[in-house]
Formats: structure tokens, sequence, C-alpha cells
């Protein structure tokens, strides 16, 4: 692959969709404890939606628990609520300013629902990939009119950023069947 500034622009934004892919993916249950899990809820606190990590500290003391310390009293009622309504199957228990979230075993339907929506998030960066690469044909075809890239280099340019889409979207079915795999041990 050479390292065309265009390829290498959309490989950084290509990557960029697999981040957030990864980031999606760490907020499922697979089953254990992962502060990570919570890190998609947000919680109405002070007049705005702001994430739970910024109203308290999340830790795992055990594989089955985790343990929010919420730093501001007034907003303990409102983590609990965004915990119990982000359909994660969670339940908090409230002892004072700390919200004690134990993890329940996932059942076999839980988690077949969990592989659906692993699918979701992965069609979803698949889609944010090939976006990307369409950026970057269209990129080239108005560069190719202008005059700033031959007909010959258009179709080497063409051929790495398929070459590079194909190479992403690999990476991410990979991605989903390790989660896959994660979720359905019992």
């Amino acid at each position: 692959m050479s390292q065309d500034p265009i390829v290498a622009d959309l490989r950084r934004r290509m990557d960029s969709a697999q981040d957030v892919l990864r980031k999606e993916f760490a907020g499922l249950r697979t089953g254990r404890a992962s502060v990570n899990m919570l890190d998609p809820i947000h919680v109405e606190a002070y007049g705005s939606s702001m994430p739970l990590n910024q109203v308290g500290t999340v830790s795992a003391p055990e594989p089955r628990l985790l343990v929010v310390s919420i730093w501001d009293k007034g907003v303990v009622k409102a983590a609990d609520k965004a915990i119990r309504d982000a359909g994660l199957g969670l339940n908090p228990q409230t002892d004072g300013q700390t919200l004690r979230v134990p993890i329940p075993a996932l059942s076999e339907e839980r988690r077949k629902e969990l592989t659906k929506i692993t699918a979701k998030y992965a069609e979803q960066a698949r889609v944010s990939v090939r976006n990307v690469r369409r950026d970057g044909l269209d990129l080239l075809k108005r560069k190719e009119k202008t005059g700033e890239v031959t007909e010959d280099q258009h179709r080497r340019l063409e051929k790495e950023i398929q070459a590079l889409t194909d190479e992403e979207v690999n990476k991410i079915d990979v991605m989903l069947v390790q989660k896959d795999k994660e979720i359905m041990q019992v």
C-alpha cells in the first residue's frame, strides 16, 4: 500500500469507525463485571445529560459486582434511574451515595439478544467504513476532473481504497466473532 495522503486519511477515518465499535462492544454485558459496561449510560444531572463516569467513580471489586460512587447526593436517584433504564438488565441497589450493581448471570435468551445487538453495531461500523470509501472515491473523481490525479493514478488509488475497505470490514467481522464468542460463553 502506498502512503498516498488520500488513502492515509481514509484509513484514519475507517479506523475511527472501529474505535467506535470497540467502545460499543465494551458497553455490552458478557456476564462479567466491567467498568466499561456503564460507559454508554448518560445521567440527567445539572440540567444536561452527562456520562455516568462524570458524576461518579465506577469500579468492579468483584467479578459479578459494579460499584458506582456518586460524588453529589442530588444525582444518586438520577444515576440509579439511568442505570435501570439503560436496557442492560441491571438493577442497582442504593446505599447512601453508593450504587451497588450486581451483574446477574445471562440467560440463554439474553445472550441471543446481545448477539443481535452486536450484529447491529457491527453493521453500523461496516456502513461507516463504506461511507468513508464512497467519500474517498468521490474525492478521486473530483481530483481527476480537475487534473490533480491522472486516470492511471485514479485506477490505482481506487484499487487501494477498495483493498483498504475490505481489510477494515474484515477486522470488524473478526471483532464481531470474538465478541459473540465472549457473550455465548457459559
